[in-house]
């Protein structure tokens, strides 16, 4: 089960149905209000980076989670597990060079930090997850617990 991203900022980080988390139409229009100036717009840059794509599946031995992270050093990248049972994956994307004297036409890259929380299931085995990251792409294997699994007792209950 995915836990609700936070990407930090104000009272919008909070609420699921801020204008921030999803403006379909914001980037194709002329009149946003100043929103995306020549400075590149920093409550874009959040949203952008709050949209960290993770994929989770897996088979008979682990857990796999993918996560897109383009642009962003593995230096930067942290993976760590909260009270044994939440997986927790976050980062930041810092702004490259500043070109203050330049006149900027459009800003589309995101800068910012992400954070990822996934609720482990009872059968992950948090002690040995393993970590690699490779062409944007954050690769977390966390190996399952086979005495967990084992000791599932599932009992039937009649109803009367």
């Amino acid at each position: 089960m995915s836990l609700m991203p936070w990407f930090g900022g104000g009272r919008g980080g909070m609420d699921p149905f801020s204008s921030d988390l999803w403006d379909p139409l914001g980037a194709s229009w002329p009149w946003d209000g100043g929103r995306r100036g020549s400075e590149g717009g920093s409550r874009d840059d959040a949203t952008a980076m709050a949209r960290t794509n993770v994929d989770w599946h897996e088979n008979d031995k682990e857990h796999i989670f993918s996560a897109e992270i383009p642009g962003v050093r593995k230096e930067d990248v942290k993976v760590e597990v909260e009270d044994g049972n939440v997986l927790k994956i976050s980062g930041e994307k810092t702004r490259e060079e500043e070109h203050k004297d330049d006149a900027w036409n459009r800003v589309e890259r995101s800068f910012g930090s992400f954070m990822r929380r996934f609720r482990l299931p009872e059968n992950a085995k948090a002690d040995g997850i393993r970590c690699t990251m490779q062409d944007g792409v954050l690769r977390v294997v966390v190996p399952k617990d086979e005495q967990a699994q084992k000791q599932r007792n599932v009992r039937s209950i009649d109803i009367a």
